[in-house]
């Protein structure tokens, strides 16, 4: 029961801090067009979220299970915390001030989002699966924490971030712990 508690703690932790970027890029996109299509882009853009996150989360799952793709995986991790210490942390930069808005179509811009979308949430999916383990249930509460967040308190969210850095810190701590666990686990079964 303490590990499900430890693995519960950590998945919020992780969505707490991966998911703020994913709803901060569609508000960003959607305020570029008029607001009966910026709706259309939020429905549309979180939509296509949802169904990228539940692929990812499965195949991730799936992909853990094979050893050696934990270590990859928490390599991949450890450099995710390296991007987040110097963008939420150091504040140096964004993930979402890298993203270009294109605002001459409505396609384009879902296009943009999803594109968007698909890299900020592999690092949310990998973290949550890589803390979940085995533990199916937690993993899918995971999935489904990050696409409420995502959907509607990643602004509040992002303010918390920002004015309280301790749980920026924390959300680093729990990435870099799932990170240190993947990579342990598949390097004993090679010792």
């Amino acid at each position: 029961m303490n590990e499900q508690i430890l693995i519960f703690s950590q998945i919020v932790l992780i969505d707490l801090v991966l998911a703020g970027d994913n709803a901060i890029i569609i508000g960003m996109v959607a305020s570029q067009f008029p607001a009966e299509q910026r709706k259309k882009i939020i429905f549309w853009g979180i939509g296509g979220a949802v169904i990228l996150r539940i692929i990812l989360t499965l195949l991730t799952a799936y992909l853990l299970q094979i050893n050696g793709l934990r270590l990859i995986g928490g390599l991949l991790l450890l450099y995710i915390c390296y991007k987040l210490y110097k963008d939420v942390i150091k504040n140096t930069g964004s993930e979402s001030e890298n993203i270009k808005v294109d605002n001459s179509s409505f396609l384009k811009a879902i296009s943009t989002v999803l594109i968007a979308d698909f890299t900020m949430s592999l690092d949310n999916v990998l973290g949550v699966a890589g803390a979940a383990k085995d533990h199916y249930g937690l993993l899918v509460f995971g999935l489904v924490l990050s696409i409420v967040l995502m959907a509607t308190a990643a602004t509040l969210i992002s303010g918390w971030i920002k004015k309280y850095s301790w749980i920026g810190w924390l959300g680093l701590i729990a990435i870099l712990v799932v990170a240190i666990e993947l990579i342990y686990t598949d390097l004993k079964l090679f010792l």
